[in-house]
């Protein structure tokens, strides 16, 4: 048995709880084939009557726009939206889904801010995301740009960032600036790693979680959840009351 296995098989396993208690998901990749989430329409709703099942009364579905990767416009992604959800209705799913996008902070995201072409949900709120390897040296000031243009950003998965796991403060400070931050459900599973579970139960310790999220790519995802439903860290996220995805 390693280091990390010791720590988490004593952790006491709770009732499974229905997802329904979040409301909403914030954070998913099911537009069929314009990223790296679902590859055609029948995996999308396969995917989407998963989310129903699960007990979500909405979703936001958020695909990927990078400017050397997935380059995703507003119109290509809500037409994406409506042939989905015209499948939906034909095969009567009944969900409210709607779709915004997850913004990588790469070279392209500036001038999508200074055309205004942001897809956004809530009360003017985006959804970015930062590269893995490290932090950009302008994470400031687009959080600046993003506000001074009306948006309102929370920043997808804070604790799969690993140049954070020595400067835990950053959550605050990033939180002191307006920043909402999502949490990945997946990574209090273990799935990304037993060094990202920890840090996100540390984030959930601390009142460091203004948001949840799938980050539903594959069935798999949802399946892998759906099995991690006792868990007491997705218990206590569930029992807090002021979640983004709850007043949506």
């Amino acid at each position: 048995m390693n280091f990390f296995s010791k720590i988490f098989k004593s952790e006491p396993k709770l009732e499974s709880i229905s997802l329904s208690v979040f409301r909403a998901d914030i954070h998913s990749h099911l537009i069929p084939g314009i990223d790296d989430g679902s590859p055609n329409m029948e995996t999308s709703v396969k995917l989407v009557k998963k989310f129903v099942d699960l007990g979500y009364k909405k979703i936001v579905t958020t695909p990927h726009v990078m400017c050397d990767y997935y380059q995703n416009t507003p119109d290509k992604i809500l037409g994406g939206l409506n042939d989905l959800r015209e499948e939906l209705q034909k095969k009567n799913i009944k969900i409210d889904i709607s779709a915004a996008a997850e913004y990588n902070l790469d070279d392209g995201l500036q001038a999508l801010i200074d055309k205004k072409e942001i897809l956004t949900f809530g009360d003017n709120h985006v959804l970015f995301e930062l590269p893995f390897m490290q932090e950009p040296r302008n994470l400031q000031e687009v959080i600046f740009n993003f506000q001074m243009a009306g948006y309102k950003p929370i920043l997808a998965h804070p604790e799969r960032y690993t140049y954070w796991y020595d400067t835990f403060e950053r959550y605050d400070e990033l939180r002191a600036r307006g920043v909402l931050l999502q949490m990945n459900l997946l990574s209090l599973t273990g799935h990304y790693s037993p060094q990202t579970r920890k840090v996100a139960e540390k984030m959930v310790d601390a009142n460091l979680v203004d948001a949840v999220g799938t980050d539903c790519h594959r069935i798999e995802h949802l399946m892998q959840l759906e099995d991690n439903l006792n868990l007491k860290y997705i218990h206590k996220l569930a029992e807090k009351e002021d979640l983004f995805n709850k007043k949506l």
